[in-house]
């Protein structure tokens, strides 16, 4: 068979199953029918409702610019697929290759992508957590329940926690002049997410308009009316906060429970895959059939001295999904490595932060451009000499040149730029919970289009060996 009979037999035969109907999965379908897939495909979905975009559910959907139902994710092709929506997968059969669905019947595949993505961490007592005007925000329903009752006018917001999305949440009741106070375990918001000295401005940019922040503290419980409304929170400092409204926003857990005992190397951080996308096995063998992607992807990334990275990212999702598709229809010598270094953008207080790479896996910070005075700047991150990650706050237009140079190993702290910080002198970046790397670049990203970009090693002394 010649290269190019081998390649068409990839793309046009078989039956193909996306488990999760949402960004990742609708883009992933596009992708596979653009590669010129003429098979079968099939998506299922545990939501009744086809796929919608989620970052407007923190940001417009609650002030009430889109209503909740106008954010269906717009399509940019037919993909001619069947979809078994409102039915969750409850297992996998590797030998059968079937998937398992919650009714009872099963799917069967000849390759299958897994996109089931994350959910909203409940709050843990379900007694208190199902308290009316408790909520958490992840899904349509969620967005739309509670944006009715901001809408209503609340006495007192309660936001646990200050990461990207509850600090979305407290942005949009000071944007609705509703009283809102933010608890949070670390010492400032964000900080997670960005480290300390991020933080710091964060919380400063949040107690500028008003909200009531109160770090590290947290919520221990929530007391409700004879008529189960939620009424009081008690923090671990010994405070109360009175509110008729409370948002969870502990971040996410992986929808990876249906895959228990299936085989697949999957668990609390995703489900492990190749930088091809291909899922591994329980023994740690790439498999040839299951490829994943999106928010439940644990994929290495060589920039990151390979790494496995769970990122909650849109852009991430949309761009493995890419990857991942147009693997699951080419043969090996046709594959494509995932090497998007990732980004991720929030808009809170009036402010757009966007962030490019992986700030967590840095050592030192530096503001490279514009001043944290002004709230309008740039500051790097880098860990043993090299650029790791930049984030911006409303400055944003230089962030693919920060792009370039975590692709390309560039010195940390990098050389001077037009609207220079006057004070460029790194610091430690703080992350409440550092995560320990222990080599310097080893590789440096080349190639621009997705069918060219690859990777070459690079001394940690710089340059190429």
């Amino acid at each position: 068979m010649t290269s190019a009979e081998n390649l068409d037999r990839f793309r046009r035969q078989g039956r193909i199953v996306i488990v999760g109907a949402s960004l990742a999965g609708m883009r992933a379908a596009e992708t596979l029918r653009d590669e010129g897939f003429t098979g079968s495909l099939t998506l299922i979905g545990d939501e009744s409702r086809e796929p919608y975009d989620r970052p407007p559910l923190t940001k417009q959907v609650l002030t009430g610019w889109v209503p909740a139902h106008d954010t269906v994710l717009p399509r940019r092709r037919e993909i001619d697929a069947t979809w078994m929506l409102g039915v969750p997968a409850s297992g996998l059969d590797l030998a059968g290759k079937r998937v398992l669905l919650a009714d009872g019947r099963d799917v069967p595949y000849d390759r299958l992508l897994i996109a089931t993505g994350v959910r909203a961490r409940p709050w843990a007592n379900e007694a208190e957590a199902a308290l009316e005007g408790v909520f958490v925000v992840r899904t349509n329903e969620d967005s739309a329940g509670l944006q009715e009752r901001l809408a209503a006018g609340p006495k007192r917001v309660l936001v646990i926690g200050a990461g990207f999305a509850g600090s979305e949440v407290a942005s949009v009741c000071c944007e609705l002049d509703i009283p809102v106070t933010v608890a949070e375990a670390a010492e400032a918001p964000l900080t997670g997410a960005l480290g300390d000295m991020i933080g710091s401005v964060a919380a400063r940019l949040q107690r500028a308009h008003g909200v009531d922040l109160r770090c590290g503290v947290k919520v221990t419980r929530l007391d409700g009316d004879e008529q189960g409304r939620v009424r009081r929170a008690y923090l671990s400092d010994g405070g109360t906060v009175d509110a008729d409204v409370v948002v969870v926003a502990l971040g996410g857990i992986r929808n990876t429970e249906w895959l228990l005992d299936s085989g697949i190397a999957a668990g609390v951080w995703g489900v492990a895959c190749d930088t091809g996308c291909r899922a591994f096995d329980i023994n740690g063998l790439v498999t040839d059939d299951i490829f994943v992607a999106g928010d439940v992807a644990r994929c290495p990334h060589p920039v990151y001295e390979y790494r496995f990275l769970s990122l909650e990212h849109w852009a991430n999702a949309v761009e493995q999904a890419h990857v991942a598709a147009h693997n699951m229809v080419s043969p090996p010598t046709h594959r494509w490595p995932h090497l998007a270094i990732p980004m991720f953008w929030s808009s809170q207080f009036g402010v757009n932060i966007k962030s490019v790479g992986v700030p967590i896996l840095a050592d030192q910070i530096a503001v490279t451009q514009g001043t944290v005075d002004d709230m309008r700047f740039v500051a790097a991150y880098g860990y043993r000499g090299r650029v790791t990650a930049a984030v911006s706050f409303d400055n944003a237009k230089w962030l693919d040149h920060y792009k370039y140079m975590i692709e390309t190993a560039a010195p940390f702290p990098p050389e001077p730029f037009p609207d220079q910080a006057a004070d460029m002198a790194p610091i430690p970046a703080h992350f409440p919970d550092p995560v320990i790397i222990t080599h310097g670049a080893t590789v440096l990203v080349t190639g621009h289009e997705p069918s060219e970009r690859r990777v070459a090693a690079v001394s940690p002394y710089g340059g190429r060996p």
